[in-house]
C-alpha cells in the first residue's frame, strides 16, 4: 500500500527584513495526522515562518510543498482553498462586527450569515468553546476573542491548521478541551503546527518538534522524550532558575476596594457585584476565572477610577495617578499604539521626559530614548529591526511587546501594580524573569495585582487568590491552601461564604 504523502515540506525557507533575518534557510517535513511543535525564543522566526505558509508574507527564497506539490501561496484565500487556516496570536478581528460576521467573512460565500451562526453555535457546543456569535467582538475579553479565532479556523475544516500560541489567556479547562479537539483533527488526518510557550502542553500533545533559534533550526526532537528542562536548554539555551519567594510582612493597604457594584456598561458585558479587595504593600494578589467573568469590566474600574469614598481608599490618593501602573490585557491598540516608537509608547504612562516651560509640556526625546533603551536592555527585548527605541511596537514579535510593555510600568517603580496576562506569549526564560521581578517589586513594598487566565502561574507567584465567576469576587485564599481542583470549583461560582473564609 503506498504511502501517503507528506502534508507539508518547506526547503531552505529564507525571509529577510532591513537588519534582521528572520528565517535563515529553515528546512522541515511534517506528516498527514500529525501534531508537530515549532518551538523557540520571541524572536526566533516562528510566526513569519507561519505567515509563509498561510500566505501572508512571501519568502525570499526557499520552496513550499503541500501534499507533495510545489505551491506558491500568493495570499491567505489561495492557503485557505488549498484547506490552511491559520490562529494568529495577534487577533484578525473587526471589534465593530458580531462574532458570526467576523467568521462569516473568513469563509467562502457558499454559506448564508445565518447558517454560519448555527454552525458556530454547534461548533462552540461540540468543542466546550462557549461564546455567543450574536455578540460584537469590542464587548469580548481576550480569551473570548481567542475563542473566536479558533472555532473561525475550525468551520474551515482545515487539512493543515496552524495555531500561534492559541492557549495563552484559556483556563486549563479549556485548554483540556482543546487538546481533546486538536487530537481528533488529526486522527482525522488533519496536519496541526503548534506554536506555544508552555513546555507542559507540548510535550503533552505534539508528536514531533522543530526547534529555533535566531531564525535558523538548531534541533528537532520528539518531546515526550524530553523534559521542561532540556527543551528550555534547546530553546533559549538554558534552565531558567527556579522561583525564589521570600516570608514577607505586609504593610498599608494600597488598593481597597469595599462594597463596590457597578451595572454593565453594555448588552453583553457582566454586573460588577459587591466587590470587596484588599492589596497591601508587599504582597502580591492574584485572580483567577473563566475569562469573561467580570475581569475586564474590574479592570476598566481600576484604570478609570470609577470609586467613590465609599468604595475605594488609598493613602496618597493626590499621586495616585503616579503611584498606581497598570498593564492591561491587550497589548496592541491598548497596552501601546502599534505606529509609534517604542520611546514614544513611554508617554503613555510615564512623563519623566516631559518638563513645563513657559506654561507649555516640553518633551525631551534624547531622555526618552535612553529610558526606553534601558527597558530593552533590563527586559532583553528583541526590537524589530534592530532599530532600538526608534522600532515601531507593530514591529516586535508578540512576546517582546509583551516584555516591553510590563518593564515600561515595573521601571517606574510603583507603589500599586495591576497586570493582566503578565506573561501572554513571552518564551520561558522571559516568563521566568518577568516572574521574578514581580516578586521583586513585591520586596520592596510594591502592592502588586495579577489577574490572569494561567493557574501555574498565579500559583507561583502570590500570597493570596481570589476567584471571578458572573461579576462576583471569593474571599480571599492563602495560596499555600489552595489547589487546582478547589480553584476549579470556584470559577463555577460554587464557593459558600463560610466554606472559603476557613481556607483562608
Amino acid at each position: 500500500m503506498p504511502q501517503a504523502p507528506t502534508r507539508l515540506t518547506l526547503t531552505n525557507i529564507t525571509k529577510r527584513y532591513p537588519a534582521v533575518l528572520a528565517n535563515d534557510g529553515i528546512t522541515l517535513s511534517v506528516g498527514a495526522g500529525k501534531i508537530h511543535a515549532i518551538l523557540g525564543e520571541n524572536g526566533a522566526g516562528k510566526s513569519t515562518l507561519m505567515k509563509i505558509i498561510y500566505g501572508v508574507v512571501k519568502p525570499d527564497s526557499g520552496s513550499v510543498q503541500f501534499n507533495g506539490e510545489v505551491v506558491h501561496i500568493a495570499n491567505p484565500q489561495a492557503a485557505r482553498a488549498l484547506g490552511i487556516s491559520m490562529v494568529f496570536q495577534h487577533f484578525s478581528l473587526f471589534d465593530t462586527l458580531s462574532v458570526a460576521e467576523n467568521v462569516w467573512l473568513g469563509l467562502d460565500k457558499s454559506h448564508s450569515l445565518k447558517e454560519v451562526t448555527a454552525q458556530i453555535t454547534a461548533k462552540a457546543a461540540a468543542y466546550g468553546l462557549d461564546i455567543d456569535p450574536l455578540r460584537p467582538v469590542h464587548t469580548l475579553a481576550v480569551g473570548e476573542r481567542q475563542r473566536v479565532e479558533i472555532i473561525r479556523a475550525l468551520l474551515t475544516n482545515p487539512k493543515l491548521l496552524i495555531l500561534d500560541e492559541p492557549t495563552s489567556v484559556l483556563t486549563p479547562q479549556a485548554v483540556e478541551k482543546l487538546f481533546v479537539v486538536l487530537r481528533q483533527l488529526a486522527s482525522e488526518g488533519c496536519t496541526i503546527l503548534y506554536i506555544s510557550h508552555k513546555l507542559d502542553e507540548i510535550r503533552a500533545l505534539c508528536d514531533s518538534c522543530t526547534v529555533l533559534r535566531g531564525g535558523r533550526v538548531t534541533g528537532e526532537c520528539v518531546p515526550a522524550n524530553e523534559s521542561n528542562a532540556s527543551l528550555s536548554r534547546m530553546m533559549i539555551g538554558f534552565e531558567p532558575k527556579p522561583l525564589a519567594r521570600n516570608a514577607m510582612q505586609t504593610g498599608e493597604s494600597r488598593l481597597l476596594i469595599r462594597n463596590f457594584s457597578k451595572p454593565k456598561s453594555d448588552p453583553f458585558g457582566v454586573d460588577l457585584d459587591a466587590i470587596n479587595l484588599d492589596v497591601r504593600a508587599g504582597e502580591i494578589v492574584g485572580i483567577a476565572g473563566v475569562s469573561g467573568n467580570g475581569q475586564k469590566e474590574l479592570l476598566a474600574a481600576i484604570s478609570t477610577r470609577q470609586f467613590n469614598a465609599r468604595h475605594y481608599e488609598h493613602p496618597s490618593d493626590k499621586n495616585t495617578k503616579h503611584r498606581l501602573h497598570i498593564v492591561p490585557e491587550e497589548r496592541l491598540g491598548c497596552g501601546a499604539v502599534p505606529s509609534f516608537s517604542l520611546a514614544d509608547n513611554l508617554l503613555l504612562t510615564r512623563s519623566e521626559a516631559v518638563t513645563k516651560r513657559f506654561g507649555f509640556d516640553w518633551i525631551a526625546p534624547k531622555k526618552l530614548h535612553e529610558q526606553a533603551t534601558r527597558i530593552i536592555e533590563a527586559f532583553n527585548v528583541k526590537a524589530g529591526s534592530g532599530k532600538g527605541s526608534a522600532a515601531l511596537a507593530q514591529s516586535l514579535s508578540g512576546g517582546n511587546l509583551q516584555k516591553f510593555i510590563v518593564g515600561r510600568e515595573m521601571d517606574a517603580q510603583p507603589e500599586v501594580l495591576v497586570v493582566a496576562q503578565p506573561t501572554w506569549g513571552v518564551d520561558v526564560g522571559a516568563a521566568a524573569q518577568i516572574r521574578a521581578e514581580l516578586l521583586a517589586l513585591r520586596e520592596r513594598g510594591c502592592a502588586v495585582l495579577v489577574i490572569s487566565d494561567e493557574l501555574d502561574e498565579l500559583f507561583e507567584v502570590c500570597d493570596r487568590l481570589h476567584v471571578i465567576a458572573k461579576g462576583r469576587l471569593s474571599p480571599s485564599l492563602d495560596v499555600r491552601k489552595a489547589t487546582p481542583s478547589l480553584i476549579g470549583e470556584w470559577m463555577s461560582g460554587l464557593w459558600d461564604a463560610k466554606e472559603a473564609e476557613a481556607h483562608v
